[in-house]
């Protein structure tokens, strides 16, 4: 297989013979067919081919295929948002009366999500501690358990997830695990690789890296045996009698299974469909990719240690940081690197972290991460602010806290705007 270098580059199109060189924007709502007969074999899904861009467009599966070749995926599709993502990745395999194992440390978006609106729905969630002890975690599982989700590098409190240790769990009770691989992307961590199922992204963020476009995608591993557990999973296993009767999991296998379903009833049936256009943006941040992630990596790194000598600082948080708690598992599953986002409590409480927010210069205060250009949130306020007190404590929020992504200015300029906002309190 090509370096991953190689495959941010190239991978997921490649032209022939006098096609254009670069991905072509396919901004078209339909295609034409000749007959009747062959536009439904589309609509059968006895053929491959595009009818609606609803459901599949050219431009959006060749970045699919891209983003599928750098997590070492069988399949993928795109979404409208990583949130999009999130929701059809469980909804594809939960429906009412089923339930979801998750970490309770991840982004407030997906815990809003799996507690609240899922819950809407009839699917029920149990939360349980990044850290907890295998017979902690087993115990979470119940008869009519679905699948286990976590973050890699959870958002903001950036705890990394044991990805072994909860694959190990859901495949014990014959069920996925997926993963959101946002923060550390394909380039420093390949969750597939430690166990995982199905991979996650919210695109928007390091992936796009420019804060131009919303997005999301869904990663199958291909390696889940369905079959093996059709009783657990009939959506997949038994006949969908909206597409006459097909069986997915026998008709397109382990490999395609997942991500067909998705495609043909869920984007079929809530439409979050990106732009072509927005896949032709993606397309081009996931082209720099590699070249961008050491460098937030080394601005990350720095500000931590920057921020953990100093007294105006009550804590800091980076795995790749040594003493943090995740240190220990960011070597294992972050060897090159974890982010560019550092999370941190401001000593003085709510208040001091106001002040120093209002004092950056370079940082923006922003509700965005991840992005070429450096911006902090305070996400007690913010991102998380739907929260209780007690739901912010078991998330590794507290109401100083601060999250900072550094971007890919110089590193100098980034400590020294700290430097100085501290200075300001």
């Amino acid at each position: 297989m090509q370096s991953i270098d190689t495959r941010c580059v190239q991978a997921g199109y490649t032209p022939q013979n006098g096609e254009p060189r670069q991905l072509p924007i396919v901004l078209s709502t339909t295609f034409k067919y000749d007959t009747s007969d062959a536009m439904g074999r589309l609509f059968d899904l006895e053929d491959e081919g595009y009818f609606y861009t609803r459901l599949q467009n050219p431009t959006n599966d060749h970045v699919a295929a891209k983003i599928a070749s750098l997590e070492g995926g069988a399949a993928a599709m795109l979404t409208s948002s990583g949130q999009a993502a999130n929701f059809f990745a469980v909804f594809n395999i939960c429906e009412c009366g089923d339930h979801v194992v998750a970490s309770q440390t991840i982004y407030g978006g997906t815990f809003n999500l799996l507690a609240h609106t899922l819950q809407k729905m009839g699917i029920q969630t149990t939360f349980v501690a990044p850290d907890c002890t295998p017979e902690e975690l087993d115990a979470a599982f119940q008869p009519n358990t679905k699948c286990v989700f976590g973050e890699t590098i959870a958002n903001p409190a950036l705890t990394v997830l044991d990805i072994e240790k909860f694959a190990q769990a859901a495949h014990a009770h014959g069920v996925p695990l997926i993963v959101d691989n946002t923060f550390p992307t394909p380039v420093n961590c390949r969750p597939i690789e430690w166990g995982a199922d199905i991979v996650t992204h919210s695109t928007t963020k390091y992936m796009d890296g420019h804060g131009a476009t919303v997005g999301g995608a869904i990663v199958d591993a291909g390696k889940f045996d369905w079959m093996a557990h059709a009783d657990k999973f009939p959506g997949l296993t038994t006949p969908d009698e909206s597409y006459h009767g097909i069986v997915y999991a026998e008709k397109f296998g382990k490999e395609g299974a997942f991500i067909t379903k998705a495609t043909s009833q869920l984007m079929r049936d809530f439409g979050s469909i990106p732009s072509p256009q927005n896949a032709f943006i993606l397309n081009l941040g996931l082209e720099s990719l590699h070249v961008r992630m050491p460098q937030h990596c080394k601005n990350g790194m720095a500000l931590a240690q920057f921020l953990s000598q100093s007294d105006k600082v009550a804590k800091v948080n980076y795995p790749s940081l040594p003493g943090d708690s995740s240190y220990d598992l960011a070597k294992k599953y972050l060897p090159n690197g974890s982010c560019g986002v550092v999370s941190f409590e401001v000593a003085g409480g709510r208040a001091a972290a106001e002040k120093f927010m209002a004092a950056l210069k370079v940082f923006a205060i922003e509700t965005h991460v991840a992005d070429a250009r450096s911006c902090c949130l305070h996400p007690a306020s913010s991102t998380h602010r739907q929260m209780t007190d007690e739901e912010l404590v078991a998330a590794g929020i507290s109401p100083a806290m601060v999250r900072m992504s550094c971007g890919l200015e110089g590193t100098e300029d980034l400590v020294g705007d700290v430097e100085q906002a501290l200075a300001s309190i």
